[in-house]
């Protein structure tokens, strides 16, 4: 076998041949010619140019530092060196045979997955990553619950949640992905109506826009009325949405997640609420290994962990 010099620029320190030096595909080319014996068989194969594979052959014997065929009149011969390394191109062929099928497979998933989730990050954050997604996944049909009342899993009320509270039962597997955090927020004209000194974070002078009595449960509700002390905020909703638009029009001071108060032209004048949620993705267990439901899983997932500044209010606050 001739010896690798290895002085020679295109190898690591280590002799070998680094990665970046290699045309994965022409090992395809290389087995092809093996296999068929003549360039002219082998060109037929693959629907190439035997002048194609003459190139991609001395390509590869030079990126491999090593002669891999002897040329002769009848045909290619395999050397020895050439014959040594045919085990490792089939295993390539295996690897990227179950690569394309494994990609083919997911490109092909079909059904309907069930999302449970809150609207502000539904809003804020999924619903305009979910082209890329469908992009991938053409064939699979999305449903997005974003009651207020937390899904139930156990009962099938949806496939999978991302959501803030953590299930304290029903079989069912858990991951924290991040931090969902909240400001105080109000518009631009507000803003300008309150003294920044004798204000500051002390609300006795403020309208405020909160929910309504159904959600009174609701961390940033409860924050809201420690602060009113018994005061009656000037609106109540049922959705972040409305109380996004009620903070826009100037009504009052709005304690909305960051994630869906980014480019709405609104100010934020505190944050540090100690009401910041973790963000869990709950599956039911017995779905953990469905297709369909893993890839959106592992969307989201990554969605969210991508996104974490953003949601935690590092990026615009």
């Amino acid at each position: 076998m001739k010896k690798i010099d290895k002085n020679d620029k295109r190898f690591s320190n280590n002799g070998k041949l680094p990665l970046a030096h290699m045309i994965w595909d022409d090992a395809r080319v290389f087995l092809a010619v093996a296999r068929c014996g003549t360039l002219s068989g082998a060109a037929n194969s693959l629907g190439l140019g035997i002048a194609t594979l003459s190139r991609r052959i001395e390509r590869l014997e030079s990126a491999l530092n090593l002669p891999l065929f002897i040329r002769q009149q009848s045909g290619y011969k395999l050397t020895d060196d050439g014959a040594a390394l045919l085990d490792k191109a089939e295993a390539l062929e295996l690897a990227a045979n179950a690569f394309s099928s494994g990609a083919e497979q997911y490109a092909q998933v079909t059904g309907k997955v069930r999302l449970a989730t809150a609207e502000g990050l539904a809003t804020g954050l999924i619903l305009p990553a979910l082209p890329a997604f469908f992009q991938a996944y053409p064939q699979l049909e999305v449903e997005v619950v974003t009651d207020i009342a937390t899904a139930n899993l156990h009962r099938r009320d949806a496939d999978l949640a991302v959501r803030m509270v953590r299930p304290e039962r029903g079989n069912v597997n858990l991951r924290r992905l991040g931090t969902l955090g909240y400001g105080v927020y109000c518009s631009q004209a507000y803003a300008g109506k309150r003294n920044p000194v004798s204000d500051g974070v002390h609300y006795d002078q403020d309208d405020f826009i909160t929910w309504t009595d159904m959600q009174a449960h609701l961390p940033v509700a409860q924050w809201v009325e420690r602060v009113l002390q018994g005061r009656a905020p000037k609106l109540t909703t049922t959705s972040i949405t409305t109380q996004v638009v009620a903070a826009q029009a100037g009504i009052g001071l709005a304690v909305l997640p960051h994630i869906s108060a980014i480019n709405t032209g609104l100010v934020c004048i505190a944050t540090e609420l100690g009401i910041d949620q973790p963000i869990y993705l709950v599956i039911q267990s017995d779905l953990t290994q469905s297709i369909r439901v893993r890839v959106l899983a592992d969307f989201l997932s990554e969605l969210v962990i991508s996104n974490h500044a953003r949601l935690a209010g590092g990026d615009f606050v």
